[in-house]
């Protein structure tokens, strides 16, 4: 509730990959202009060697490291950090803008719990997000590893937790048009690979959801079996297909949309916070 749109318009619609961190060894916020210049470094060094290099052209990778200080759910949680990677070739004007190509910043929504049990020299950033090119993921995610002795794994998200997202972001109110609530389905043990798309209109998704919800502001996993249930009994009565015997692995709804491989996009800023704090929760069950 306190997230500025604003400041924060540049993480909507985007899609973000996930990992999950393990806490930042001496990391200082006072010298993120020094992080700046050293993984600049890193990353020049790295093109040497033959890496995201375009022939033929000269290239200057910018980069810069900031706080958003915006971005955590509460007092205890970490302010998040984000890194940006500009392109200029040395052959346009030294006017022109720097081409942004590489976002990915590490944040910690509601994390207390981890941070709580981490001593004083650690920095507890649980969620990193990225979007842009894999191999400057994997060239900024090799300095972090080897400068602050830290740990990076993709962050897969599981069938049972999408069912989790899609009952929870189905109940959200709205206030403009909204967009249909669908699953998709992966059919196991095929020769050609089968997926099953299932598109609800996003009023009755929610009206299924208020009959469920016992308690509201609460949820729990006999209240999501049951919404899923529901939407399962109906598909299978007009199409006689069981989805239980099938996998989920993907939902899209108006607030956002989750895929199992660990990429996601926030749609709308209202619930940036909530979406934030389900993926930080996931981040730090794999750390844990």
């Amino acid at each position: 509730e306190n997230v500025d749109p604003q400041k924060t318009a540049f993480l909507l619609r985007k899609a973000w990959t996930l990992y999950s961190v393990t806490p930042l060894y001496r990391f200082h916020r006072a010298r993120l202009g020094d992080y700046a210049r050293l993984l600049s470094a890193f990353i020049a060094a790295e093109k040497q060697k033959g890496l995201a290099v375009e022939v033929g052209i000269e290239l200057d990778i910018r980069v810069a490291v900031s706080s958003l200080a915006d971005l955590r759910g509460s007092e205890q949680d970490q302010a998040a950090v984000l890194v940006q990677l500009s392109l200029r070739s040395q052959a346009s004007s030294r006017n022109s803008e720097d081409k942004l190509v590489w976002l990915g910043w590490f944040c910690s929504v509601y994390g207390d719990d981890l941070s709580e049990n981490v001593p004083d020299d650690f920095t507890c950033l649980p969620l990193f997000l990225t979007h842009g090119a894999e191999s400057y993921t994997s060239m900024v995610g090799s300095w972090f590893q080897k400068t602050f002795d830290c740990s990076f794994r993709r962050l897969a998200i599981s069938p049972l937790n999408l069912s989790w997202m899609v009952a929870m972001w189905a109940g959200c109110k709205l206030d403009t048009a909204v967009s249909a609530v669908e699953l998709v389905f992966s059919v196991p043990h095929l020769s050609q690979p089968l997926d099953i798309s299932y598109a609800i209109h996003p009023e009755d998704a929610k009206a299924l959801w208020d009959t469920v919800q016992k308690t509201p502001g609460e949820i729990t996993q006999e209240e999501v079996d049951v919404f899923m249930d529901c939407l399962y009994a109906h598909f299978h009565r007009h199409f006689k297909i069981h989805l239980s015997a099938a996998k989920l692995v993907k939902v899209s709804t108006a607030v956002a949309s989750a895929h199992c491989d660990g990429i996601v996009k926030i749609l709308h800023s209202q619930y940036l916070p909530g979406v934030l704090m389900l993926l930080t929760e996931l981040a730090m069950s794999q750390i844990q």
